[in-house]
């Protein structure tokens, strides 16, 4: 959906300030990847203020930035209890740069102070030895998710505000991201959502159009078709696209706006009348805009900004090439930094005061800082559960069966006031139950309640709209793309030998495995530094058209790339 809004959200004055605040924040973040001195750029940029190695991912990072900037306005706006969860999370920068900003960071962290020095630690730190991770991690505050293994955001999002009411999750998804089969299958989860007893999660999935080396399915096909795909899984969505700041500015603040009112106005309907909610269709906003966006428009001729160019560091020699060193203190300066830091290099008090105060600051979030709200959970002694096994190798017993009635009591045990598990992890709060995400061995689950199921249709026994077990398919994961490999179990493809079912089964070549498409014949699977060397030699398969093709896009070469990043 379009939003419809005619007012204007932002006035001059505070248009201005947002976008300086972004500016601000893709600033520390370019300084990140390649600065270790003149933080301020207060000297003409030399061969010893860069770093001997450049490491880190640029492309989805000014979008990050866009964003996390303009939840602070909502936050501030709507008193939110908000978390940031940043899918494309190897976009370490903008998680670091958006906790630097709202001061999380120095409180955690007081050698990087706010002011020239803590700017110049805050650099120098950045993916270097000693210091931190070029991936969001959990040494940044705020930060539950490591992006790097791309694909969970949305379901660790869902599992953060699963009885947890006041927690609204924002969830940035990467477009490289989407065509994972983790998240292909998150998408699902809104039909485990209960708006009269859980929390609400904000999908924004950004459109940037490239991964690192290959174009993007989603960022591909047409404005319908996408519309037609989220809707079918329940969403609405909120398109917000283009590439020039200051329109870009107001209509994401208008489709803030509008989602959280629609969020707002869901709970409180579930919430006058729990015992008769019906799922909601939730919304998401679609957030279209170059990738490596504010960054070099072409290097040595070749385009970067808006394409897979700009996904890591774009300018990759500024040491050794002296133009390259020139052009990126020009992308430096193109920030004006010095009307963002005062002289001692704090950000100027105009600004600072566009974040939220406090715990409200999604870096210093409870939810987001599990220590802070941990709670042991009263556990059964696992003697009780012992199994005779009087010689090695007998059968019959199965170790997940024990590990079943284990998880049952450990259910029953804390069901007041009862806690999460959640894929391997302890809830740092409490909550309303056990639950079980991928859980083994179910029939054990309905020894304490039955299955959570918001979905209309069939009604069984074990199904109820408030319980509090989810559970998401291991199997049904598999099918969505990964990769290399699209099988699902029992498919007769090929998967790694431990996962075929027999080795009688018929087996397929795995060079020429092949992939479904939308037209113009099959395209072939290829490793991915085959995809790379292939991609030097001849253009990417385009499967559409829809006006965002350029020459690296042509629908005669049989090359695909699927999967991670």
């Amino acid at each position: 959906m379009q939003n419809d809004r005619r007012t204007p959200v932002l006035d001059a004055d505070l248009a201005r300030k947002i976008d300086a605040y972004w500016r601000a924040a893709n600033y520390l973040s370019v300084g990140q990847i390649y600065l270790c001195d003149n933080p301020l750029m207060k000297e003409p940029l030399a061969v010893a203020h860069i770093k001997h190695m450049l490491l880190g991912h640029w492309g989805t990072t000014p979008g990050q930035n866009f964003i996390y900037t303009h939840l602070n306005r909502a936050i501030k706006k709507y008193d939110l209890d908000m978390i940031y969860m940043s899918g494309p999370g190897h976009g370490g920068p903008a998680v670091v740069s958006g906790t630097y900003l709202e001061g999380t960071y120095s409180e955690v962290y007081a050698n990087i102070s706010q002011d020239e020095a803590g700017l110049k630690r805050l650099f120098t730190q950045f993916s270097f030895p000693g210091g931190i991770p070029s991936h969001a991690s959990a040494e940044c505050p705020g930060s539950i998710h490591e992006g790097g293994e791309l694909g969970y955001s949305l379901s660790h999002a869902f599992g953060a505000v699963f009885d947890n009411p006041a927690l609204t999750v924002a969830c940035v998804i990467g477009d490289g991201e989407a065509e994972t089969g983790p998240l292909a299958t998150s998408w699902h989860s809104n039909k485990f959502l209960n708006p009269a007893t859980d929390g609400a999660v904000l999908p924004i999935l950004h459109l940037n159009g490239y991964k690192i080396a290959n174009p993007t399915l989603l960022a591909r096909i047409s404005r319908e078709e996408l519309v037609q795909l989220l809707h079918g899984y329940g969403w609405t969505p909120f398109f917000v696209e283009g590439d020039e700041p200051m329109p870009m500015h107001e209509a994401m603040a208008a489709a803030l706006d509008t989602v959280m009112e629609i969020i707002r106005k869901i709970q409180e309907d579930a919430r006058k009348s729990p015992d008769d909610v019906q799922r909601p269709r939730w919304p998401l906003i679609v957030l279209i805009s170059p990738k490596g966006w504010t960054g070099p428009k072409t290097i040595d001729g070749k385009r970067i900004e808006g394409s897979y160019r700009s996904h890591q560091v774009p300018i990759t020699d500024p040491a050794k090439n002296p133009q390259h060193l020139k052009l990126l203190e020009d992308w430096l300066r193109s920030y004006r930094p010095a009307e963002l830091f005062d002289a001692n290099g704090r950000l100027k008090p105009e600004l600072a005061d566009l974040a939220p105060r406090g715990q409200r600051r999604m870096g210093a979030n409870p939810n987001a800082n599990g220590g802070l709200l941990l709670r042991d959970l009263r556990m059964p002694d696992f003697a009780d559960y012992a199994v005779d096994v009087p010689e090695p190798g007998i059968g019959g017993i199965g170790d997940t069966h024990v590990l079943g009635k284990f998880l049952r009591d450990v259910a029953k045990l804390n069901a007041a006031p009862r806690r999460r598990l959640a894929r391997g992890l302890l809830a740092h709060r409490k909550t309303w139950a056990v639950q079980l995400l991928r859980s083994l061995h179910s029939h054990r689950r309905f020894d304490v309640q039955s299955a959570r199921q918001m979905a209309q249709g069939y009604r069984g026994s074990l199904l109820a709209a408030q319980d509090r077990i989810a559970e998401l398919s291991l199997e049904f994961a598999r099918l969505a793309p990964g990769s290399q490999r699209i099988y699902a179990s029992g498919s007769g493809l090929p998967g790694p030998r431990r996962q075929q079912e027999s080795r009688d089964r018929a087996r397929v070549p795995a060079a020429r495995r092949q992939l479904p498409v939308v037209r113009h014949g099959s395209l072939f699977a290829q490793p991915p530094l085959c995809q790379r060397r292939r991609r030097r030699q001849a253009p990417g398969a385009a499967m559409v058209v829809d006006g965002r093709g350029d020459r690296s896009l042509q629908r005669g070469h049989r090359h695909l790339a699927m999967g991670q990043q």
